[in-house]
């Protein structure tokens, strides 16, 4: 039993990899990322703008359910403040919580109810069940985005490929109803059609709404959802570096200290 077991967890190892590395069909297009490198950092105002468009553009119909509203305000975050270190205190937070209604319940009576959004609350899923997600999108179930640059290799790449990669199918290529045809796609036909026009939302801050601008914005936003804590993990990684570096000259000008008069 237990072979089978394995056996069967080997396969299925086997059949997502396969799925994953299969990749897209067309070659992705290479982005010099603020991110990308060992010094790299998240650029927080193409983040926030990315958050917009996520809020104006995909949050109808793609979640966020691994992401709670004071992770916005986090250290590294796009909404991070150095004068509220403490994001449950970040006024931000706590507004753009309020924009959002969240289920909760049972109360006193066993009913579920509506409530505005606290910043301890994780962004509320579109759609009821997935079934009610599939009927609202023509069968297709609209994947979460929590993680979704890091579901593919090369994912920021990936995804910003994919928003920017729609085209009208070429001769001889059939789309079934509801379908578009992408190249960046594995088999390049995708049940999403292209959700970025030009002007699709109006920039607080005044920047050009392009299609490529807020492919690149939202990249930004979901690189920093699948992976909060990398600003954090770098600036570790930097300070154990340094450590280890001081700590091996402390430790060669001992073994000289010590054997200074000893004839090797």
């Amino acid at each position: 039993m237990l072979k089978r077991i394995a056996s069967f967890a080997v396969l299925a190892a086997f059949v997502a990899g396969s799925a994953i590395a299969a990749g897209p069909k067309a070659d992705l297009k290479d982005v010099d990322w603020s991110f990308e490198g060992p010094f790299g950092t998240y650029d927080k105002a193409s983040a926030q703008r990315g958050f917009q468009v996520y809020q104006e553009v995909c949050a109808a119909c793609h979640s966020l359910k691994y992401v709670a509203f004071y992770n916005l305000t986090d250290k590294g975050a796009p909404f991070y403040n150095p004068d509220f270190p403490n994001s449950n205190e970040n006024p931000v937070a706590k507004a753009i919580a309020k924009m959002f209604t969240v289920s909760d319940g049972p109360d006193e009576t066993g009913d579920m109810f509506d409530r505005p959004g606290v910043i301890s609350d994780k962004f509320p899923a579109p759609f009821a069940n997935d079934m009610a997600a599939m009927a609202s999108n023509g069968g297709a179930l609209p994947p979460d985005l929590s993680l979704m640059t890091r579901a593919r290799v090369d994912g920021s790449n990936y995804l910003y490929s994919l928003l920017v990669g729609y085209k009208d199918a070429p001769e001889g290529v059939e789309l079934s109803s509801g379908m578009s045809y992408n190249p960046m796609f594995s088999g390049s036909k995708i049940a999403m059609a292209p959700p970025l026009f030009d002007g699709s939302v109006e920039y607080s801050d005044g920047t050009k709404a392009s299609v490529d601008q807020m492919a690149k914005d939202l990249t930004q936003f979901l690189t920093w959802a699948a992976d909060p804590k990398m600003e954090q993990r770098k600036a570790t990684g930097w300070a154990v570096m340094l450590y280890l570096l001081i700590l091996a000259i402390l430790l060669y000008g001992s073994y000289r200290a010590v054997w200074r008069n000893v004839k090797h």
